[in-house]
Formats: structure tokens, sequence, C-alpha cells
């Protein structure tokens, strides 16, 4: 099927999705910036802000730079200027535009950095994107990527439903714009538009019964980010709400069972221009 060059989010423009998305952020903090170092950088670009959230983790954790905060959706930006606002500290260090991330209005070599997470599996054409990116940083000027693996997601008990849902949720995120795999692919699309140093690192979760409590708490986020989608996928007749129910269900059963396993690797890739 073709895929679609209009905006398409699975998960939806809720209030509830959009307190999800700083929920997320806050979870996968320590995973997604472990190893992202943005010292010597001033000017940053962060391509796809959505709701603010990790533009307030950039802002806190690299106290010196100044943001500059791109997204599509009008609704997503109104949210996050309320949030950043509420903050303290971070007056005149952020600017959040409205901006088609495929076609950036500014200048060639703008920016000393720039960071990108969990936006390139929502558009149509990520080299674009990079392309982009690629354009409006200085020499030397370094990107940090971080993208799904969803070929990656392992959980038992062996939960039929959720699996049924889970090919649902991609194939229709593949289908109508959009990648749930493109984390694998980012080391060929950045030496394809030329940068240099590229680097990728596989991060995973992996909890089992050495981690009983963080391994539920992944569940259950895991959980509330599938279901995320279930209005959608409901209401594009792409599953029933049988299925979404008893998927739901089983998520709550492997979350509450003694010998659980969840396993999900995701892809973080650095380079350079």
């Amino acid at each position: 099927m073709k895929k679609s060059s209009k905006q398409v989010y699975l998960h939806g423009f809720t209030k509830n999705e959009q307190q999800r998305l700083r929920t997320q952020a806050s979870f996968a903090e320590h995973s997604v910036y472990q190893n992202i170092d943005f010292s010597g950088c001033k000017n940053i670009l962060e391509v796809g802000c959505g709701v603010g959230a990790q533009t307030e983790i950039l802002l806190r954790r690299f106290p010196f730079i100044d943001l500059t905060s791109i997204d599509l959706n009008q609704e997503q930006l109104k949210s996050a200027k309320k949030y950043l606002k509420q903050i303290e500290g971070f007056k005149n260090r952020y600017n959040l535009i409205e901006m088609n991330a495929e076609k950036m209005n500014f200048e060639k070599q703008e920016f000393d950095g720039a960071f990108l997470c969990w936006v390139l599996e929502h558009v149509p054409n990520p080299s674009h994107v990079l392309s982009e990116v690629r354009r409006v940083l200085k020499p030397g000027g370094k990107v940090y990527v971080t993208e799904v693996l969803n070929s990656s997601f392992f959980l038992d008990p062996y939960s039929p439903h959720v699996w049924q849902y889970w090919m649902a949720f991609n194939d229709y995120q593949y289908e109508r714009a959009g990648d749930p795999f493109v984390g694998a692919k980012l080391g060929n699309i950045l030496l394809s538009l030329g940068f240099k140093d590229v680097r990728t690192e596989v991060k995973t979760w992996y909890l089992d019964n050495r981690q009983p409590q963080k391994r539920k708490e992944t569940i259950d986020y895991w959980s509330e980010l599938l279901m995320s989608a279930s209005k959608t996928l409901i209401d594009e007749k792409i599953i029933t709400k049988k299925l979404s129910d008893q998927a739901y269900e089983e998520l709550k059963a492997v979350a509450k069972n003694p010998n659980a396993v969840f396993f999900y690797s995701f892809i973080q890739a650095c380079a350079v221009v």
C-alpha cells in the first residue's frame, strides 16, 4: 500500500494522550539520555517536540543550551507552551515553532546540534527530515536520533490477543505514514545523507524475576502505550473492541504473573556533519 503524505498520528491528540507522552518521557529518560552529550553546543534544534516532554528534559539536563523546538501540530504546541511556561528557569531559553520538518524555514548551518526522539516512526519520509537536519547543522554539529524497533517486542506468558493487537498496531502505522521498524535503518539513512562518524547503540529493556517491581511498572507503561491507539484502530475498523479488551486483560494478567518476561529494544544513533 502506498503511504500517505498526510500527517497521521496513531495515538491521537487528546489531553490524556498528551499526558501519556510526558509520562513516557519521564519513564524512558534514563535509557534515552544516558549517552547523550551536547557539551560544546549552544544552539540545539529539537525536531518533533510534541507536547514539550523531551523539551523539558533537554532544558533541565543541559542548562547551557538554547533550544529551538519545532512541530507540525498546533494542539501539541499549544500544550507544550502551557506546560513549559509553568517551569521555572527555562524563560528565554527555548522557542516553539510550528514547522514542517521536511521543509524547515531555517538557513543553512544555523545549529550546533539536533535531537529527535520517537519522531521518525511517525513521518512518511525519515530521510527527508534527516536531510533537512543535516542542512541546518554547522560543520561538526552532532545529531542524536532515538527510534523504535517494534519487531523486538517479546512478552511471556504467550498472549495471543496482545500479538494480534500488536501486529494490527504496526501494520496500521506502516501503511498510513510511518515506520515502526525505522530504528534499525538509522545507520543506513544517516550514511546515505553524508553524515560522518555514524554510531548506533541498541538499548534494551529486558525484565524478568530479577527486577519484579520494575518489570510490572514497565508492562503497565507498555499497556498504556498500546491502549492509547485502541480508539484509532477501532474507529478505522482495523480491530474490534473485543480484541482490544482481550489484549488489555492479557497485559494485566502478564503484569501480575510471578514469572513474566518483558523484552524490547530500541535504537539510538549519533552522527556528525
